[in-house]
């Protein structure tokens, strides 16, 4: 199955990528990879703000890595001229969390963008990670994930 039947499967319409909002750029290409800056947990209802375990449940914030799993597939399109099927490979994901003190559940949220992967892209979504929990995100969002992608 094709990568735009399976969004369209998942019921997913890619969002306009996320515009750089200070001094870097939203994907680097070098190669045959492309470096995708972190994506935030946002979408055109605002998205998901706050902290793991105190204002955000476990459960909405593997929603809010879903939501940045959307926005990374966003800008391999924009990289990509809208042609995801030239993604040969997720190579790694890098996940955030803005976790509250006894909050440790950081690798259940972020397989809400690594399931994502899997099932938008099959095996070649399958990928290396990592998974960390930090004091604060930009604009207080809950989650923030890059990736590394490989492409034809």
């Amino acid at each position: 199955m094709s990568v735009s039947a399976r969004l369209s499967e998942l019921g997913i319409v890619l969002p306009e990528p996320a515009k750089a909002v200070a001094n870097y750029v939203p994907w680097v290409r070098s190669g045959n990879l492309v470096h995708i800056s972190g994506q935030l947990s946002n979408d055109a209802a605002g998205g998901v703000l706050g902290t793991v375990g105190v204002e955000v449940t476990p459960e909405r914030a593997k929603e809010a890595a879903r939501m940045c799993g959307v926005n990374l597939l966003a800008q391999m399109s924009a990289a990509l001229d809208g042609d995801l099927e030239r993604v040969e490979r997720i190579v790694k994901l890098g996940g955030f969390v803005q976790a509250g003190p006894d909050f440790s559940a950081i690798p259940a949220v972020i397989n809400g963008c690594s399931d994502l992967m899997v099932e938008v892209f099959g095996d070649r979504g399958r990928h290396a990670r990592s998974a960390v929990g930090v004091y604060r995100l930009p604009l207080n969002f809950a989650v923030e994930i890059d990736a590394i992608v490989e492409v034809r």
